[in-house]
């Protein structure tokens, strides 16, 4: 890995990244394994983070709590030019591209939470009669499992 100064200026230990974006050390790690930040190495071998990782941070959790798999969201990242840090631009363009995958998780969750209470996915215990309307178990004959909530 490159080296750089070790001066508070210019990089952010990992326990500064940590304290300022909230995200616990280990995190991280498991952020820097998975190729969504990066740092560099001081000449005592510590990991020194750009001041612009703690925008990269933010980006992933916010990404995450929308419910943007990791994989997507270092995807979006490395689509970025010379993997720079994502602008308020950059999120609209990803926000948009993202929308249609949202959109569909929340019919899904709005799906049920209308019907949690007299559905239990249909065919998970081969039911005769629910109120999503599966007569004589009919989707039991399509496979096993809540035939309704997995996309099938």
């Amino acid at each position: 890995m490159p080296q750089v100064s070790a001066g508070k200026h210019h990089a952010l230990s990992i326990g500064e990244l940590s304290d300022r974006s909230g995200v616990a050390p280990s995190a991280l790690h498991f952020y820097e394994r998975n190729g969504l930040i990066s740092s560099e190495r001081t000449s005592g071998n510590q990991r020194r983070y750009r001041r612009d990782a703690l925008r990269r941070v933010a980006f992933i959790r916010v990404s995450q709590r929308v419910g943007i798999p990791l994989k997507e969201i270092r995807a979006a990242l490395d689509s970025l030019p010379e993997g720079r840090t994502p602008t308020k631009r950059d999120w609209s363009r990803l926000s948009r591209l993202w929308r249609a995958e949202l959109d569909a998780r929340i019919e899904a969750l709005e799906h049920l939470r209308s019907d949690l209470d007299g559905c239990i996915g249909c065919g998970c215990l081969s039911l005769k009669a629910c109120r999503l309307q599966n007569p004589e178990d009919s989707l039991g004959d399509g496979g096993t499992g809540p035939r309704r909530w997995d996309g099938t």
